[in-house]
């Protein structure tokens, strides 16, 4: 099957058939506004839509225009963005809007070339802006896309010429269609029909002449990539109180989970054990001396990237080296906890800790 006799079996107005009646109905597909359709696909990079939908409406709420994030606190923008994972999307908003803000005048770019140069945005989420907002001819091939050409067409190893043909095709067809109606419409198909593991090729509207379907073996295309093993790390925290008050601190902004707050520890090292380990990452990090009290608990969590087992002690300081302090700390209430972005593994040791007595 080639692009040309797809073209002729009537690719839009089969799609515009199925979507006519199955369109999802989703909060940010009220308004054409740049703003609010660049806020949801970051969000929704990663993402499942449902996830996403609490933290859209917070966040347009909260901040309903490009000018409104630009002024507002990164700690703020963290504390709202806590939970949906792969904070760097937060940081890079935050980072574009102060741009858009000093040189266009807090409008998004209707140029491609302008989008793509701003932090965070990449060819797929410039084709969602310029399409959707803008109805200028340009895909948005996300994952979903990418499957859902790969077997039409028949296309098990996505190179660069196939890439490139796809892109070609779907700008075409976008003459019989509204740009954004094109790239939502199949978005809608592959989250929906054309899903990665157990597809519903029965409902599909290219059923008839799709290449996978008719191979017998729709999920063989594209051919996937092996997953990579994620790390697992084995961490030491400690719980440090001084006149009713606790100490965190900030994660650096360009590491992992950057700019969120934690309490202090880190990694044991193999053939260590997890309170010696609390004790060398305390001096090192810190220049805290101390004494390793009562055992909380161990909670497990894993990220997208990593997974961790986290162990909690009550930790009494002995001797502080100013010096060498932590770049970013605070000593806070524990009813304070919740007006800081933590990770969600941190949120586990609140849990813990509120089942039990330490003050």
């Amino acid at each position: 099957m080639n692009l040309y006799n797809t073209n002729k079996k009537g690719f839009v107005r089969g799609l515009q058939s199925w979507y006519s009646t199955n369109k999802r109905m989703l909060c940010w597909r009220d308004s054409k506004d740049p703003y609010k359709i660049w806020i949801s696909e970051i969000m929704l990079q990663q993402t499942q839509v449902e996830t996403v939908k609490p933290y859209y409406i917070l966040w347009v709420e909260k901040f309903p225009t490009v000018t409104s994030v630009a002024k507002a606190h990164p700690d703020d923008l963290l504390k709202l963005w806590e939970g949906l994972g792969y904070y760097q999307r937060c940081r890079n908003i935050h980072a574009t809007a102060k741009i858009i803000r000093k040189e266009y005048s807090g409008e998004i770019p209707n140029s491609r070339k302008k989008l793509m140069a701003l932090p965070g945005i990449g060819e797929y989420t410039a084709g969602a802006i310029l399409s959707i907002a803008y109805g200028q001819t340009c895909p948005a091939i996300d994952s979903n896309i990418k499957r859902i050409m790969s077997r039409l067409l028949g296309i098990k190893i996505l190179g660069t010429q196939e890439k490139r043909n796809i892109y070609a095709f779907l700008k075409e067809q976008m003459k019989q269609i509204h740009p954004g109606t094109l790239n939502e419409s199949l978005m809608d198909l592959g989250s929906v029909i054309c899903r990665s593991d157990q597809p519903r090729c029965e409902v599909c509207p290219f059923k008839a002449y799709c290449t996978a379907y008719l191979s017998g073996e729709p999920v063989q295309y594209p051919t996937r990539k092996k997953k990579r093993k994620i790390p697992h790390f084995d961490i030491s925290a400690g719980l440090i109180t001084r006149r009713g008050l606790i100490y965190i601190q900030k994660r650096p902004d360009n590491g992992l989970l950057g700019g969120l707050w934690e309490f202090p520890g880190g990694k044991i090292e193999p053939g260590e054990e997890p309170e010696p380990a609390l004790k060398r990452e305390l001096w090192e990090e810190c220049g805290f001396s101390v004494d390793i009290g009562k055992y909380y608990g161990t909670i497990r969590h894993a990220y997208s990237h990593f997974s961790i087992t986290l162990s909690l002690y009550r930790c009494r300081i002995l001797t502080e080296y100013p010096d060498r302090a932590y770049p970013q700390y605070a000593w806070i209430k524990f009813e304070e906890l919740d007006k800081f972005a933590f990770p969600k593994a941190n949120h586990k040791l609140f849990d813990l800790l509120k089942n039990l007595e330490w003050k």
